[in-house]
């Protein structure tokens, strides 16, 4: 299987993404000190227990020639029992805090995550897959979340053990120290060779992941569109080739995180034989007791096993550095400026005017031209053009979703980059020609971010807009759950998108295709409905159907990102140029169909 090419982790990698996520947990940072403490003192506690072992197996041998000395003996159990219990206890609650620490780092990631994706620029989503974003929020996050935990509590027991087992074994005997010692010491360093190749793995790993969500999500949604076309084969091609990279570079992380474990304890195991073996010889020799040889015979399996539990701990921190790395990358990404300043527009007419204004989505690719147009309040104005003239960009630079690069734009003299993007979207009632629904009941779907709006409100604007006899169907009326997934035709769900629209009573309106999706009597049904919801109010129409836009105050063509043509529907007929064309275009076909 031929791998992917991955990029090669750094060490400052690793580091930088670690020390990211302890600034990010500061506010835990006690709590996180405390369960460091409680893991060190419960790890403690059972590494007394075989030094004191090691004295009752001595007491119990001598016991075998002589007395038994049953009080001593009675104490060292009792405090042995002593021990095991508090250390119990420590444990539990360290896992209990560790378990908290982790979980709610893990939901303030997501929080974040949910934040910046309110304040971050659209053009970050023209360049990223939904997949992709969706594994960081999810895949990345609940790898931080479960991993964290396991890792840094296995670490902390780890080093400890490490630590005052290596004190006690040298209190106790320092040639069988010095043995466990160089068998722990080239243990690990086989255990770091391996360890180093497999960040970039983990890294290459999540990685694919995005990339397989991205393109699970891509397919789902447009199954309809894939299977029309029958491109079953070439989707289940770029399924394999991604899937093949994900299988590979999961395959190395784990295989390699797997080896570093059964090693560690293949050198746990050796070191316990020789342990038993350099032990028996120096009891005989009489350098060592029976008890010091059982003590051994537990602390090299505690001491090897700490360094099995640091190689796991080391598997979990690279998974985690390669999620929090991602995550990181996205919280960091440039968000939206502040603002906090509120410009007064209660009395706002509906005037909008358009200077000189110039845009490209990307800054050398310039796709709008020295748009210049004023609005009148209370007009309505309908843009057209051929696909791409840049009609619907000229929508989204009015709404701030993108900022102009020169030029501007203002409503009743006001520049909007004076008002906050919640001001201008609030005086914008919008229908797109893509609808959008959610997962709850048709009531919350149409009321949305309104307040205050009765069964009365809901029952005209629904009628309005033709969706009487299909409220009347659902089971539960207006408190009927639906989704994006419900079996709604795309004429419904644009109604409801216009109902929602309407039932805000914005004071000015944006039609992007509206009816884009209906048949020529619900267009006909809609077309009055928000006629009567445009009267008096400023209004914009985008439509490729003219029959739809003939009664507009002006009418403004557009060809490549410029102004060609403004008037009236007769007075653009009444000449030469770009809107006799495409409308004489639509009557030929209308004539042919």
């Amino acid at each position: 299987m031929q791998s992917a090419p991955v990029k090669k982790s750094r060490p400052d990698d690793f580091r930088e993404a670690w020390m990211n996520i302890f600034r990010y947990i500061g506010k835990y940072k006690y709590m996180f000190f405390l369960t460091a403490a409680l893991s060190a003192a419960a790890s403690v506690l059972s590494l007394l227990g075989p030094y004191y072992i090691s004295e009752l197996t001595n007491l119990i041998q001598e016991g075998l020639d002589s007395a038994m000395d049953m009080d001593r003996i009675g104490e060292i159990g009792t405090l042995l029992i002593a021990m095991y219990l508090i250390s119990g206890l420590f444990s539990f609650f360290e896992n209990y805090m560790m378990a908290t620490v982790s979980q709610r780092s893990a939901e303030m990631f997501r929080k974040d995550i949910s934040r910046k994706l309110n304040r971050i620029p659209l053009h970050y989503f023209d360049r990223s897959s939904k997949g992709d974003v969706m594994s960081r929020v999810t895949n990345d996050v609940d790898t931080l979340g479960s991993s964290m935990n396991q890792c840094i509590g296995s670490l902390v027991t780890a080093v400890t053990t490490l630590v005052f087992a290596l004190i006690l074994m040298t209190l106790l005997n320092l040639v069988l120290t010095a043995l466990s010692v160089a068998i722990a010491v080239a243990g690990f360093l086989i255990i770091k060779v391996i360890a180093k190749r497999t960040q970039r793995y983990f890294k290459s790993q999540q990685k694919n992941l995005g990339a397989m969500n991205g393109l699970v999500e891509e397919q789902y949604t447009g199954h309809t569109v894939v299977s029309l076309y029958a491109g079953q084969k070439k989707a289940a091609e770029r399924f394999d080739k991604i899937n093949e990279e994900l299988g590979h570079s999961a395959f190395r992380s784990f295989f390699l995180g797997g080896i570093s474990s059964h090693l560690s304890g293949l050198i746990s195991n050796a070191g316990y034989v020789l342990v038993c073996v350099t032990g028996a010889v120096l009891y005989i020799n009489g350098n060592t007791s029976l008890g010091v040889i059982v003590a051994f015979m537990i602390y090299v399996k505690l001491f090897t096993g700490a360094f099995n539990q640091i190689s796991s701990a080391i598997v979990s921190m690279q998974s985690v550095a390669a999620a929090a790395e991602r995550v990181f990358i996205f919280l960091g990404y440039e968000e939206l400026p502040e603002e906090t300043e509120k410009t007064d527009i209660s009395g706002i007419k509906g005037l909008v005017k358009f200077d000189t204004v110039r845009f490209g989505y990307d800054p050398e690719h310039e796709i709008i031209h020295g748009f210049s147009a004023v609005i009148q309040p209370g007009q309505k104005v309908s843009i057209v053009g051929s696909t791409g003239a840049g009609k619907t960009t000229i929508i989204n630079l009015l709404m701030r979703f993108y900022e102009v690069n020169s030029g501007e734009i203002s409503i009743d003299d006001i520049p909007i980059r004076e008002m906050t993007r919640e001001q201008v979207r609030s005086l914008f009632g919008m229908v797109l020609q893509e609808t959008w629904m959610f997962e709850g009941t048709l009531r919350e779907n149409i009321v949305f971010n309104s307040t205050g709006v009765t069964d009365e409100k809901l029952d005209e604007v629904c009628a309005a807009v033709g969706l009487t006899h299909f409220v009347s169907s659902l089971p539960e009326g207006y408190e009927t759950k639906i989704g994006d997934l419900d079996s709604m035709s795309a004429g419904q769900r644009q109604q409801i998108a216009i109902a929602r629209a309407m039932v805000s009573d914005p004071k000015m309106i944006i039609l992007d295709e509206a009816t884009s999706s209906v048949d020529p009597l619900t267009e006909k049904m809609i077309k009055d409905a928000t006629n009567r919801m445009m009267s008096g109010k400023t209004s914009f129409v985008i439509a490729h159907r003219l029959s739809t836009i003939i009664d507009a105050d002006m009418i403004i063509v557009m060809e490549d990102g410029r102004i060609v043509q403004t008037g009236r529907h007769e007075e653009l007929l009444s000449v030469k140029g770009a809107y006799k064309e495409l409308f004489e275009s639509q009557f030929d076909v209308a004539e042919r169909g």
